[in-house]
């Protein structure tokens, strides 16, 4: 085994790992042990911005533990287009051998695995007997994922995060209980605020030109695009240019912070926004504009509490480690960040708050933002 994955990784082999390795004359790593050196790269990658590819080798027969000779075979095959700065072990124990590629340029990410696919074909083709090789199922999975022709956050590869569908299934109860609480929540609070919406879209229909709601594609969780609804803030057709420009020196850490009416208090946000009619300045002010997303919870794009789902063109300022609050939880309407420091807190301090959200979620800490949220828009501090 390389000595990089003794140093590096904090992690003690187990004898079950030295059982698994020892089964084969290749080293392979248990597929406990290699999980953890996968969730270990993909962090270093996050921080690093260098990318790296995982290949994975699927048979039917060829890697079951009954078959140990030919499975040295394959190890061996794949020894020559291994470096030794790549790691390689059971992805599913006896069923799929996986390979990390590390430190490779996120720009060549899909070219280097490209290239790996012709190399490793061709060496599986001099060592395997056709009958073998048609059993052989190869697939390369690029980390991090590039934006494709349908714009960025078309697909976040579950495959490289087997520790959240691991953690998925067993808050199958907790996430039950979330959506139970989403449901009931956006109709009781649909039927109750019921006056209240007719009110609004009267009054918007009556003070500026344009329909009541306003339409966005966003981007939920795992990278699905939806359609996002408030009420119409803005003057109907004006121009992005302003927010997108803002967005992308917000996420960058180039935005300075602006100066409010009210507060001495500074906040990254827009405050002076020519395209917000004057109803709009007092719906944002006092997040009545949100009202609406309660039909995307109640559809199942949204939750009550969890992140805000950005827009396309936001998504594709991110960094690599932004895109993880994108991955486990459903957006939300309101969130650690609405309740703890909204738009005074900078890009990062947001991000950070909604990865804290999605690494202790529970039903009842949902519960406890419920409860703090109307405090926070009565406040209406970093609302603009």
């Amino acid at each position: 085994m390389p000595n990089r994955l003794l140093s590096e990784a904090a992690f003690t082999l187990s004898k079950k790992d030295i059982v698994a390795i020892s089964r084969s004359d290749v080293d392979l790593l248990s597929q406990d042990l290699f999980s953890k050196m996968l969730n270990l790269e993909r962090k270093r990658s996050e921080r690093s911005c260098r990318g790296f590819v995982l290949m994975l080798l699927e048979t039917r027969s060829l890697l079951k533990s009954t078959d140990r000779s030919t499975l040295n075979a394959v190890l061996s095959a794949l020894s020559s287009s291994i470096r030794e700065t790549d790691i390689r072990g059971w992805y599913k124990a006896d069923a799929v051998v996986g390979v990390i590629f590390t430190d490779v340029a996120v720009s060549t990410g899909v070219s280097v695995a490209n290239a790996l696919l012709a190399k490793v074909t061709t060496v599986l083709g001099k060592t395997l007997r056709i009958d073998q090789i048609r059993e052989v199922r190869l697939s390369f999975h690029v980390f991090p994922e590039l934006s494709d022709q349908n714009g960025p956050g078309a697909t976040l590869d579950p495959l490289l995060y087997p520790e959240i569908i691991s953690e998925n299934k067993t808050r199958t109860i907790s996430r039950v209980v979330k959506r139970s609480m989403d449901i009931a929540g956006s109709l009781s609070l649909l039927c109750v605020s019921s006056p209240l919406l007719i009110a609004i879209s009267t009054l918007i229909k009556l003070t500026s030109p344009g329909p009541v709601l306003f339409r966005q594609e966003r981007i939920g969780q795992g990278g699905r695009r939806f359609t996002f609804l408030k009420f119409r803030s803005m003057y109907h057709a004006n121009d992005h240019a302003i927010h997108q420009q803002y967005v992308k020196e917000l996420i960058t850490g180039t935005a300075t912070a602006q100066p409010t009416a009210k507060s001495t208090k500074t906040v990254y946000k827009l405050t002076n926004d020519p395209r917000i009619t004057p109803l709009g300045k007092f719906l944002r002010r006092s997040s009545l504009d949100e009202l609406p997303q309660l039909l995307n919870v109640l559809a199942g794009e949204m939750s009550l509490v969890g992140p805000r789902p950005p827009v396309p063109y936001e998504f594709d300022c991110y960094e690599t480690w932004h895109r993880r609050r994108l991955l486990e939880v459903k957006p939300g309407i309101t969130g650690m960040w609405q309740v703890e420091g909204r738009s005074t807190v900078k890009f990062d301090g947001m991000v950070r708050l909604d990865l804290q959200y999605a690494r202790s979620w529970s039903p009842w800490l949902d519960l406890k933002i419920l409860w703090r949220t109307p405090k926070a828009v009565v406040v209406g501090a970093g609302a603009y």
